[in-house]
């Protein structure tokens, strides 16, 4: 009979730890199924069991007063013992806000609460933090998609730990150049988002970001002008893939001034058209796009001495100029320094202004995070302060959306993007035919009636 048990534990045991190696199995080698499956449903149930504990601890309940039977004490006995009877009357009770079952995610889960009298979305975001601590998760994300409600969105593991290899972009002008922290990518669409701020020191992924943007736009048909204020080591290996590439505040002053008069040419074919921006134009006659990627921006606002007040300031001018205008002419932006702050002048805030597209990698000094960030979301400029810096192409984005993320970009090194620009160095349109308007010709009746029924 003893021998008899032992084998059956034996193969219990057995079978116990088949199942546990088989559920490990599963979950390292196709996580996907396995939280869907296994994960998911867990999950929820730990979310909705515990909603109360945690909305309590984290201060997101509100009293309210409910018809409820109490005890209450009534007399005391001859024998000293008080007697106590149930009574009907109103009591403040902690109200935890509603809450609809958690839906899977590819990184984790994501549930609707309802906001209690006086609450707002921001109650939430204040709490996220300690949110993701009572669930044991690695981040939570506040989003409210309509008044009244909150969206808790949380990841389980962090998914910029890895990243996988940039994808080949598939419209003009949007390049997907790494991965958001809810998973999704990240992507840079010119045409949505026209100019971009790019910040972060040295080994951060500033670099890196630019090399992905240069392998994605380098098969497309537009138009890449550089300003290289480093002497031109960054951007002359890719000048097979560059219209014109400036390696000097001089040449900077001449190609900003081309950038001037290319906008006025093409403001002449639009308004002569009819149209609002290029992009309302006939394919036929439609200019070529132009991205300006700029290295080193401070070097435009520095000063040595006070003989290169006017060389600033007619570069300040120009540069703002085509950041005001550019959009509706084709004209983009992508601005990167190590250190952007106000004391380079007003003419960085006010290219800050025209800048909507955010990128804050790690940086030396707080105010660079500030100048990037700090008009936007205060917990933004917290987060981009705590990127560690053996994390490189980590950066805080502000997206198109109206919200920040957490992403980091793909690793792309120099050699694969001097090797896309060689690739595709017969796709480079020559600055000389672009600035002499030879790409966009006159208008003719079949384009205006083309237009028109567009």
């Amino acid at each position: 009979m003893r021998d008899d048990l032992l084998l059956r534990l034996l193969d219990v045991f057995v079978v116990l730890a088949v199942a546990v190696a088989g559920l490990w199995a599963w979950r390292r080698w196709h996580y996907r199924s396995f939280w869907l499956v296994v994960g998911y449903p867990l999950m929820a149930i730990s979310i909705r069991t515990t909603w109360r504990k945690v909305a309590l601890g984290c201060g997101l309940t509100t009293k309210r007063h409910r018809w409820w039977f109490t005890l209450v004490p009534n007399a005391v006995a001859s024998t000293g013992m008080v007697k106590v009877r149930r009574r009907f009357q109103r009591i403040a009770v902690d109200t935890k806000p509603w809450m609809w079952l958690p839906r899977p995610t590819r990184y984790g889960w994501r549930v609707t609460v309802h906001l209690l009298e006086g609450q707002i979305p921001d109650d939430y975001a204040q709490t996220a933090e300690r949110l993701a601590h009572s669930w044991r998760v690695h981040a939570v994300r506040v989003s409210s998609p309509r008044p009244g409600r909150a969206v808790l969105a949380a990841t389980m593991r962090d998914p910029l730990v890895r990243v996988d290899k940039i994808p080949p972009s598939s419209e003009l002008l949007k390049v997907t150049v790494g991965r958001l922290e809810t998973g999704k990518p990240w992507e840079i669409d010119f045409r949505t988002v026209p100019h971009w701020l790019n910040a972060g020191a040295t080994q951060s992924g500033k670099s890196n970001l630019a090399n992905a943007l240069i392998v994605g736009l380098a098969p497309q048909p537009v138009a890449l002008v550089g300003f290289d204020l480093k002497g031109g080591v960054e951007f002359t290996p890719y000048a097979p893939r560059l219209s014109a590439l400036a390696t000097s505040r001089t040449e900077c002053v001449g190609l900003l001034d081309d950038l001037v008069a290319l906008m006025a040419d093409r403001m002449g074919l639009c308004r002569q058209a009819g149209a609002r921006n290029i992009w309302q134009l006939p394919p036929g006659v439609r200019p070529v796009p132009v991205v300006v990627l700029v290295d080193e921006l401070a070097e435009l606002y520095l000063m040595a001495d006070k003989s290169e007040k006017d060389e600033i300031a007619k570069t300040s001018t120009a540069l703002l100029r085509v950041a005001q205008l550019g959009r509706a002419f084709g004209i983009y932006l992508f601005c990167c320094g190590q250190r952007i702050g106000s004391d380079l002048g007003p003419g960085v805030t006010a290219l800050r202004a025209q800048c909507s597209g955010r990128i804050c990698h790690r940086v030396n000094d707080p105010e660079t995070a500030t100048m990037t960030l700090g008009d936007l979301d205060p917990a933004a400029l917290v987060s981009a302060r705590a990127i560690p810096a053996e994390t490189p192409g980590v950066a805080i984005v502000a997206a198109q959306d109206g919200q920040w993320y957490r992403a980091r970009s793909f690793y792309v090194s120099e050699h694969a993007a001097e090797h896309a620009a060689r690739m595709y160095a017969d796709l480079t349109p020559p600055w000389e035919e672009i600035t002499s308007g030879t790409q966009g010709a006159e208008i003719t009746e079949a384009d205006l009636t083309e237009l028109i029924d567009a």
